[in-house]
Formats: C-alpha cells, structure tokens, sequence
C-alpha cells in the first residue's frame, strides 16, 4: 500500500505540474487573442491619449509594450518553474541560477517600467517632474514584477522540496500516509490559483483583495483535512450522524470567523471588505468545506473498507488453504487418542491419561472452533491451558525450568479470532526452554472491559549447532503479525523485544 500510495502521489504531482504549464500558456495565449481583437477593432486604450491631447500609435502604445510584458513574463515563469528553481531546491549549479534568477528579474523590471511608459503615457501629464512619473512607473513595476516572481519561485521551490518539508512536521505523521501528498496537492493547488490571480489583475492589483485571497482558501483547505483525518473519524468512532458534523461545524466556523476577523482589521483600510470577506468564509465553510469533506471522508472510508475486507477474506483463504495441506484426517485422529486414553486408565497410567485428555481436547478444540470467525474468549483461553499443562508434564521432572501462568477467568463474555494468542506461547516453549540450563517462561492474560492485555517473556538460550530449532526463523509470529493487522487493524498494540537474555510480548486487543 505504501509503494502504490508513493506511485499515486508521484502521478498526481506530475498531474500538479502539467495543469501549472496548461494554465499558463492558455492564459498566455489568451492574452495575445485580447491583444489582437483590441487592435482589430482599434481600441488599446487610445481614448486616454486623446482625453490628454497625446499622440497615439496602436504598434508603439499598445501592441508592441503589451506583447513584451506578457511573453517576459510568461517566459520567466517557465524558466523559474522547470529550471533554475528546480535546480536551486536540489543545489545544483547554485551560483548560476541565483545569477539568472536575479537578471531575469531585473530584466522584467525594467522592461514593464519601459513599457508602461509607453502604454501609459497619458499619465505624465499628472506630475510636474517627468522624474516622479518614472519613479511612479518603476515603483509599480518593481512591486508588480517582485512580488509575482516571488510566487513563482515559491510555487517551484514548494514543487521540489514540499513533500520533503513536509515529512518533517511531526505530526502529520501521526496520520496515515495519505495526509502528507494531499496536503501538498492541494498546497500546489492554491499557490497556481494565487499566481493565476496576481498575474490576471497586473496593475490593477487590489491589496485588500490578495490578502483575503491568501486567507480564505487555506483556511478551507486546513479547515477541510481537519475533519477528513480528525473531526468525522472521531464522531463516527462514537456513532454520530452528519448532523452532529454538520453543527459542530457551524460552532467551529463562528470561532474562525472571529479569529479571521481579528486578523484582517490591521490591514484593511475598506471597512467593506471584512463583512464580504466573513460572508464568503462561512459560506465556504458551511455550504462547500463542511459536506465535500463529509463525501470525500466517505468515499476514502468505503475504499478503504472494501481494500481492507478483500485482504481479510485473502488472509483467511490463504491460511484455510495451509490448513487443508497440512492437516490429517483429524476424526481418525480423535478416535485414535479415545483409544490411547482408555489404554492408559486401565493401565493406572494417570499422568499419561491427563496428557492424552488434554490433547483430545486441543484436537476438539481444532475440529470444532478452529474453523469460526470468532469464538469465545473463553473457549481460547481453555486451549492455552490445556497446552501449558502438556508443556509442563514434559518438564516437570527439571528443577531448573520455571512456568508461571497468571491467567484470568473471569473474561466478560468476550469474543476473539481462533487460535490467536497461542503462536506467542509456543514460540516461548519452543525457543525459551532447555532441558540443560535454567529456564523461565511467565504468561499473564487480564482483560479491563472489552480490551485485552497479554504478555509473555521467556529466557533465551543459545542452541547447539545440531539443534533443528536452530535455523527456524519464527514463521508463527509472522502469521500471527499479518492476522493482527488483517482482522484487528487499528485495534491492537504488539510490542515484542528481544535482549540477550529474554524475549518479551505485549499485546493490546480491543475485543467484541
């Protein structure tokens, strides 16, 4: 899942990237089209020359100025965006492409200066020095021009290193793996839609207008992963409906609204513009964010579900199908101990007796629940004492092995998964019991409501080369990991820890 996630986000930032060059060189070419059809129609501006009394030439004033400010900026764009911002995010040929990256500005600067003298020269006649008009013009376009670079290069550095930055914000790893490429997806989205809207307005830039641009979308975007990854998976953990969602929401929108509020005051001189800056907010928030964030969490969660009922059902097919390969006719094979059984009471075999019993009951236990999806806490807890209590009748004649079992009985009617918790115990018997050295094995099993607290340690012991255990490689804990994760994802906890002297087990289970 991680690989085809890191591929999907790969693909999607691409994607990211094809829609920036699309975007941009349909606005380009819109632009020449306005150029052409106001030359068509002989308009470009000409009635503020002639409103001044100014000559005006159609090449001179209007097509030849424009035609030079749109490509530069176009061509700088493409430059900033492919070339040497990439290059500068990966410190490749750094000199050289601070060199381009401050001609290439300097360069547009002087050319929209030079441009706007011509296309605006019905402005001059509002200064009494011809200075102050060019230092008018310079102004202008040193604003205009820096500040759009400025988000060119931000949108190409982001582009290169943003999944990276990200990925180091703690926690955002705290959520799945999803979060962090959608984050930067739709990051990329706003600063192209922020470009977009600073590069259209050109001169006629509003201020007032750019910051609410700069506030609204992120505050929806922030506000939309809140409730995707934290606000409906919490209200859905504890059975709540849309309506719940959709209220609660409403509470949150008025407290960043007033949040939204303080921070527009000290920079708006257009005491109109706060309220239509709130309305459009709420709006957003309530009538767009609120329920796209309901779908898209659905959506992502039945998708979910469906991946994760497919491994489930894979899983059980797989371990069915081991099972089927493995197994002998277990029915002759519960005849056979009847039989045996009966042999060692009429032998006054009692030991022998109690053993072949509990294996009867195990090989029941295998023949009868083995086979359900669940079955009482109980029943599982039975077949781990019948086999301890086999463990300890091959042991009890060492001194040196110690087996403590602290196993609760009472177990609130709990159900569990067959055939669970028993890999834990027999790799314990299996890899932390000797007959010639001292040997330890402590088992506890308690359960607090619906969740169940399991631990096993055992001692470690280095095996001879001639042992057949040497060489295995602990399959059975493998298996057990991938039916946690299939069955119980997101409900259990497994710590296991190895020193040189013990091997220890934890295991947290949130049970039906």
């Amino acid at each position: 899942m991680e690989i085809l996630s890191g591929h999907s986000s790969a693909i999607k930032s691409k994607n990211i990237n094809q829609l920036a060059f699309w975007i941009s060189t349909t606005l380009y070419i819109l632009a020449l089209i306005s150029i052409c059809t106001q030359i068509t129609y002989g308009s470009g501006r000409s009635y503020h020359f002639s409103e001044n009394s100014i000559d005006y030439s159609i090449m001179q004033n209007f097509f030849l100025p424009e035609l030079f400010k749109i490509s530069i900026i176009y061509f700088s764009f493409l430059l900033f965006s492919f070339v040497s911002m990439p290059q500068l995010a990966r410190k490749q040929n750094v000199a050289m492409n601070l060199i381009i990256t401050i001609a290439v500005t300097t360069i547009s600067i002087i050319t929209w200066m030079v441009a706007n003298t011509y296309t605006q020269a019905y402005r001059i006649v509002e200064f009494d020095d011809i200075d102050k008009a060019y230092d008018m013009f310079f102004g202008e376009a040193f604003t205009y021009i820096f500040f759009l670079y400025l988000l060119f290069n931000a949108y190409s550095y982001f582009n290169e290193r943003g999944l990276e930055l990200l990925k180091r914000i703690p926690f955002l790893n705290h959520y799945n793996n999803n979060i962090i490429p959608e984050i930067f997806t739709a990051t990329k989205i706003w600063l192209i839609s922020l470009m977009v809207f600073a590069a259209v307005i050109s001169l006629k830039i509003d201020y007032e207008l750019l910051i609410v641009w700069l506030l609204v979308p992120p505050v929806n975007i922030f506000f939309a992963f809140c409730a995707i990854y934290y606000i409906i998976p919490n209200l859905r953990k504890n059975f709540k409906g849309f309506g719940r969602y959709f209220w609660g929401n409403v509470g949150l929108t008025i407290i960043i609204s007033i949040l939204l509020l303080i921070i527009l005051i000290p920079f708006m001189r257009n005491g109109e513009v706060i309220p239509i800056t709130l309305v459009l907010n709420i709006i957003c928030l309530i009538c767009i964010t609120t329920p796209s964030a309901w779908y898209i969490y659905k959506h992502k969660f039945e998708k979910l579900s469906e991946i994760q009922m497919l491994k489930t059902e894979l899983g059980k097919s797989d371990a069915n199908l081991n099972f089927l390969k493995s197994q002998i006719n277990p029915h002759f094979l519960f005849n056979a101990l009847n039989t045996l059984y009966g042999t060692a009471l009429q032998e006054n075999a009692e030991r022998t007796g109690e053993g072949i019993q509990k294996l009867g009951d195990m090989m029941r236990f295998m023949l009868h629940e083995n086979t359900q999806d669940k079955i009482s806490l109980t029943r599982e807890v039975e077949y781990l004492n019948n086999y301890i209590d086999l463990q300890k009748l091959r042991t009890s004649r060492s001194a040196d092995i110690r087996i403590d079992t602290h196993i609760e009985e009472q177990l609130n009617n709990l159900q569990i998964t067959p055939m669970l918790l028993i890999p834990f115990i027999e790799n314990a018997f299996k890899h932390g019991i000797s007959l010639q050295q001292p040997s330890y094995i402590k088992i506890t099993l308690q359960t607090k409501e619906s969740t169940l607290y399991f631990d096993v340690s055992n001692s470690i012991y280095i095996k001879a080369d001639h042992d057949p255990e040497k060489l295995k490689s602990g399959i059975g804990l493998e298996n057990v990991k991938q039916r946690l994760s299939l069955i119980y994802y997101g409900k259990h906890e497994l710590i296991i820890r190895e020193s040189a002297n013990e091997f220890f087990v934890h295991l947290t289970l949130q049970l039906d």
